[in-house]
């Protein structure tokens, strides 16, 4: 009874979500909010704002950074796009569109008016995936680092409910060069924490 109860209220939370134009006026394509969320989610991944091409197909992490991201987790979009096992949550949930060095930051007032809500809903979460600087500062605030860098160096320090993650997108290519120390130590960490979680 107690489980159909919040079933039944987050989908009115999605609902509303899904229908939100707060920030209309500031995004080029328009509205279109994509997230994944079911409250039996084990693995909430934190990420900024959906790309372009999110947009376009309404998928969240449907384009190479999320090739990436799953090839990191060490698993299979049909894993990846199960919402009983991992919610999608971006800091805003719509495309903000391009700026002079890439896409333009999360919309502010997103955050504001859903998150609390939306992850008050994922009662089961055991890992929180906190991908890039907006990320950072919503779930780990005064705890982070004085850069991201260093704040994933020292991801040991979050666990084992969060691990701080560089955003997988193609633009990092070069930073995952210049700290090979990520992909020797802490995506094996991850893979690991990842399959306990999916047993």
């Amino acid at each position: 009874m107690k489980k159909s109860v919040v079933s039944s209220a987050t989908s009115r939370l999605l609902k509303e979500v899904r229908a939100c134009a707060l920030c209309t006026q500031h995004l080029p394509l328009g509205p279109r909010p994509v997230l994944q969320l079911h409250p039996d989610a084990t693995i909430l991944i934190a990420g900024q704002a959906p790309g372009r091409k999110v947009h376009e197909s309404g998928v969240p992490f449907q384009d190479a950074s999320g090739d990436r991201l799953r090839d990191w987790m060490g698993i299979d979009a049909a894993t990846f796009y199960d919402a009983t096992r991992i919610a999608l949550l971006p800091m805003g949930f719509c495309y903000p569109g391009t700026g002079a060095s890439g896409d333009l930051p999360p919309r502010p007032e997103c955050a504001l008016a859903w998150r609390a809500k939306l992850i008050a809903a994922l009662v089961n979460v055991k890992l929180t995936l906190v991908i890039g600087q907006y990320a950072l500062v919503w779930h780990l605030g005064n705890r982070q680092k004085r850069t991201l860098t260093e704040t994933v160096q020292a991801w040991r320090q979050y666990g084992p409910d969060h691990l701080p993650l560089p955003h997988p997108s193609p633009r990092n290519n070069i930073w995952l060069r210049r700290n090979p120390w990520f992909t020797d130590e802490v995506v094996p960490q991850l893979r690991r924490r990842v399959r306990a979680l999916m047993a």
